[in-house]
């Protein structure tokens, strides 16, 4: 896991890794921070939120005294009362009284986590009673940040609402751009000019092929799965999804309007899903490799972290440096890597899902959606 600044950090702080949950016996608070996948319906897995609760379960019916189990997992709204609680009550404790419970989500962006943590732009603590709420709000002293301060499903539809919202200005300009690309517009002017409206804002406004990671697909995929379950059908989250879903294929449809795929080699710059971190969860990249592998393309592939865990989603392709992904006959550019801005793509057949201005030098050149 590549993380800026994380290092330096773990050699000025004490911590200790077990995976034995008796030794938060005495912890005075215990967030649980593990994992919430989604599910092969869409929904988020909630299997080791339970299976985390059911171990402090075992730790609270061993003490006498007040603690605090802070939920910062993502849950969909519900999750904390209707999953959480009862099974910390399992220890014969009752919530409210004998312990605290809270919901206080994270808002870290991948890469850049340290920081974010350090300056938080707001804090959320969703509290089950004032008691709650006091203590975590005690860890929060020494941050120069606004803080919230509501109910457990409050909380939890905070973090999906923001990662919904984000998803949602990917797509809308992405859309956009898909329309622009058609008339002979200008995507990019356009969406800076969108910029300078100040209730709109240029964050999230750059258009592609789409988002990934670990958090905003699986947090809008949850929210709408929660929607459903409830009877409310979510129209436009469902189209976020869609939309973000139908781009990386737009990169194979240009490909073939200037090069036959099958025995073609097709080079990839850019595996992470983002810049700044080695993840490839719900990679853009990977997405395009497979439909162009279902083309039958050969791939040869460079990215300057994520090559190892790459590797582990498509063993079999080709994972080499800059140079050799240059001399393919045609060029994907799917993370816009700053590295990727000082590259020789004149002669080229580029494909450009990120907008690397030195691409546009190549001799054939389309940005997907501009």
């Amino acid at each position: 896991m590549h993380e800026a600044g994380l290092e330096a950090l773990l050699g000025q702080v004490h911590i200790r890794t077990t995976t034995q949950f008796h030794h938060v016996v005495h912890a005075e608070v215990i967030f649980i921070c593990v994992g919430t996948p989604l599910s092969s319906d869409g929904s988020m897995s909630l299997e080791s939120i339970a299976k985390a609760s059911e171990e402090i379960a075992r730790v609270l019916g061993q003490r006498n005294d007040y603690c605090v189990v802070a939920v910062k997992s993502t849950v969909v709204p519900g999750t904390t009362e209707e999953l959480v609680i009862p099974i910390l009550e399992t220890s014969k404790r009752k919530a409210g009284v004998d312990f605290g419970v809270c919901m206080t989500p994270e808002f870290l962006r991948e890469g850049m986590a340290v920081y974010d943590y350090m300056n938080p732009a707001r804090i959320v603590i969703g509290e089950y009673d004032r008691r709650s709420g006091e203590t975590l709000l005690g860890l929060c002293t020494n941050f120069n940040a606004p803080v919230v301060r509501t109910n457990l499903r409050t909380a939890e539809i905070i973090k999906v609402a923001c990662n919904s919202f984000l998803g949602t200005k990917i797509s809308f300009i992405n859309e956009i751009g898909n329309i622009c690309k058609m008339l002979g517009a200008d995507t990019r002017q356009v969406a800076e000019a969108m910029g300078l409206d100040e209730r709109i804002g240029n964050k999230f406004l750059n258009p592609g092929i789409g988002f990934g990671g670990s958090c905003i697909s699986k947090d809008i995929s949850g929210l709408v799965a929660k929607a459903r379950q409830m009877g409310y059908r979510p129209h436009l989250l469902e189209s976020v999804l869609k939309v973000n879903d139908e781009q990386p294929i737009r990169v194979v449809e240009l490909l073939k309007k200037h090069i036959s795929l099958k025995g073609t080699d097709i080079g990839i710059l850019g595996l992470a899903f983002k810049p700044g971190t080695d993840d490839v969860r719900d990679s853009r990249a990977a997405r395009i490799v497979e439909i162009l592998l279902h083309e039958g393309a050969r791939i040869k592939a460079y990215d300057p972290l994520a090559v190892p865990n790459f590797r582990g989603l498509f063993p079999n392709i080709g994972f080499v440096g800059k140079d050799e992904v240059l001399k393919c006959d045609a060029i994907v550019i799917a993370t816009e890597w700053e590295e990727f801005e000082y590259l020789d793509y004149r002669g080229k057949i580029v494909i450009d899902g990120r907008g690397i201005a030195k691409a546009r030098e190549a001799r054939i050149y389309e940005g997907v959606c501009w």
